[in-house]
């Protein structure tokens, strides 16, 4: 007779205690997580592709509404700017994605097996990097159920001063009603909806990260220091995920893949 071995315990990245709090206020700081020549390696890729993408347009300024414009997106006062799906374009990138020490975290906040959902630099130029307004993610992408997660990561050193993120805790349990800016494509920028003094300031070092649940209220301010921010952001979903507006499946694919699968 052929006995089964029993299953071994999976090593966990996070301890009961920061998983609680995760859950309880809706993301967990995890400080240095990348180290420094890994850092080196992606700013040049991130500096690279933001140059390419100035050139030929493949980017948004958030700051601005909606254009074609080109010299607009490039010369506007205020610099909120956007790349999406950087793993499409850079193979460190793409690689970055099947980092096992981002996997196991986000093992323990959505279960063994991860999907992407997409991938986004946002790049705040020094004297001029413009805000994000405060919102939840989940507003735009409109998931179900809304149970992602999302790791925001660091390729400089970041304070309140040159764009850190605030954190409303306790905000993920409570989907928030946003309405789109008549000047901007954001949505909530209305300061009087979100109780700012209640927010979480989180600095981080370069090749830091944090991760926050797809309903936590959140907000990064204006760069009008000398130094750059740039920021990466992976976006992670179960499996079987649906879109609100289709009733569809996300499905597996080039540029939503399985990232780790425990079947």
């Amino acid at each position: 007779m052929t006995t089964v071995p029993p299953v071994t315990q999976l090593h966990k990245a996070l301890d009961q205690e920061q998983i609680d709090q995760f859950r309880r206020r809706g993301y967990i700081i995890i400080g240095k997580l990348l180290d420094d020549d890994l850092v080196a390696l992606l700013r040049d890729e991130y500096d690279r592709l933001f140059a390419e993408a100035r050139q030929d347009g493949r980017f948004r300024n958030l700051s601005i509404s909606d254009t074609d414009d080109l010299d607009e997106k490039n010369s506007t006062d205020e610099q909120m700017l956007q790349i999406m799906q950087m793993c499409e374009r850079s193979i460190h990138f793409r690689q970055l994605l099947y980092d096992t020490r981002i996997l196991d975290i986000a093992e323990d906040l959505i279960g063994p097996n991860i999907q992407l959902f997409h991938d986004q630099a946002l790049y705040k130029p020094a004297h001029h990097g413009g805000p994000v307004f405060w919102h939840q993610d989940n507003a735009y992408w409109k998931c179900m159920p809304a149970n992602l997660v999302s790791c925001w990561m660091t390729l400089d050193d970041v304070d309140v001063t040159n764009g850190a993120m605030h954190l409303l805790p306790e905000s993920h349990l409570t989907p928030v009603g946003h309405e789109r800016s008549e000047q901007t494509n954001a949505l909530l920028d209305y300061g009087d909806q979100v109780d700012a003094t209640q927010a979480a300031v989180i600095d981080l070092p370069a090749g830091g990260a944090l991760f926050h649940h797809c309903q936590t209220l959140h907000y990064t301010p204006p760069n009008q220091t000398d130094r750059q921010r740039r920021a990466f952001v992976i976006h992670f979903m179960p499996p079987g995920t649906r879109s609100a507006h289709t009733g569809q499946f996300l499905e597996v694919s080039f540029g939503r893949p399985m990232l780790r699968m425990r079947v």
